[in-house]
């Protein structure tokens, strides 16, 4: 949270029920349930490296306090319950305000799946109900994706949801091993979702 004169946001209505799943706020419980970031494939895309079992201690806890952004740069990130258990987690991060007196008007959507549900639709249905909270609860002009642009099922996810594919940056994100990679960037504008 930035300077005092800032205006805060109420938390958003969670938990979230879809059509199969449940949203809801992460705990210290999901740990297990989480263990996919210790998974090579499911990480190859993401924009950090796999975890060992500290990282997903610090990632998990991070994640728990994770309830209510408010300024720039303050994330949501939500477990997706299928069937009583967790099959993945999806992440809201508020980026840039209009000026000093409004709320962040940009925010970035992401997600990830245990490999043992991918398939069946359940990141579109997560990230649908993601981007129905996002442009209803808060104050947005504008959702952003970034993706490896080798990440073909996040790019057919985003195509799902509506958003343009506005950008192919290239050699634009560092990996871990000193090589670079390109960076697809997904846009979608409120009244875009508005038409639906």
């Amino acid at each position: 949270m930035t300077g005092g004169s800032a205006p805060r946001l109420p938390p958003p209505p969670v938990p979230i029920r879809t059509e199969r799943l449940t949203l809801r706020y992460i705990t210290s419980d999901d740990l297990d349930a989480l263990r996919y970031y210790q998974d090579p494939e499911v990480c190859r895309y993401l924009p950090f490296p796999t975890a060992d079992e500290a990282a997903l201690n610090t990632r998990v806890a991070l994640m728990t306090q994770r309830v209510a952004p408010s300024e720039p740069d303050d994330v949501l990130s939500l477990a997706a319950v299928y069937d009583g258990a967790l099959a993945g987690d999806v992440m809201l991060r508020l980026r840039t305000r209009a000026d000093a007196e409004t709320p962040p008007s940009v925010a970035e959507i992401g997600w990830a799946f245990a490999p043992s549900y991918a398939g069946r639709g359940l990141a579109t249905e997560a990230a649908t109900a993601l981007v129905r909270l996002a442009f209803d609860h808060y104050p947005l002009h504008r959702l952003v994706a970034h993706l490896d642009p080798r990440n073909v099922r996040s790019s057919a996810l985003c195509d799902r949801l509506g958003m343009t594919r506005e950008a192919h940056l290239r050699q634009d994100w560092p990996e871990a091993d000193g090589t670079w990679t390109d960076d697809l960037i997904y846009g979608l504008l409120r009244e875009e979702w508005a038409r639906g």
